[in-house]
């Protein structure tokens, strides 16, 4: 089985971000006691086309760099470029 790495950025022409952090983020806390994981929750929600939904950004981190994406109707996209997470609104 092939997998596809599919980008927002090229699926999307509009995306707007904003920051909404959880508690845990407002206290400098982190997720996992490590600081690793495959579904880590960061404060950035990203909303694609101007729909009415939001969409948290996750990021996968096992080592010193990490992988951001978001879940679509159960598919990930990835998010290519750290520009993309300027925030917006």
């Amino acid at each position: 089985m092939e997998t596809k790495i599919v980008y927002v950025e090229d699926c999307y022409d509009k995306i707007t971000v904003k920051r909404k952090p959880l508690w845990y983020h407002e206290r400098g806390l982190m997720q996992t006691a490590t600081g690793f994981g495959r579904k880590l929750v960061t404060e950035y929600m990203i909303k694609l086309n101007n729909s009415g939904r939001w969409y948290r950004v996750y990021c996968c981190c096992f080592s010193n760099c990490g992988t951001m994406y978001i879940i679509k109707q159960g598919k990930d996209y990835c998010v290519k470029y750290s520009e993309t997470l300027n925030v917006t609104e």
